[in-house]
């Protein structure tokens, strides 16, 4: 786990904040952003 002095991490889509350390108090989990940002556009296409 990494320590923090209170930065902050904010992830926007399109404009909109659909992630933020401050608001939440807590670090993203793994895999979170991620799954926030296919709920918004769609799973990731695979390459073939």
């Amino acid at each position: 786990m990494l320590t923090s002095s209170g930065g902050r991490f904010e992830v926007t889509l399109d404009g909109e904040l659909i992630f933020s350390k401050a608001a939440l108090e807590r670090h993203a989990a793994a895999g979170e952003i991620a799954t926030l940002v296919e709920e918004r556009i769609g799973p990731r296409i695979p390459r073939e």
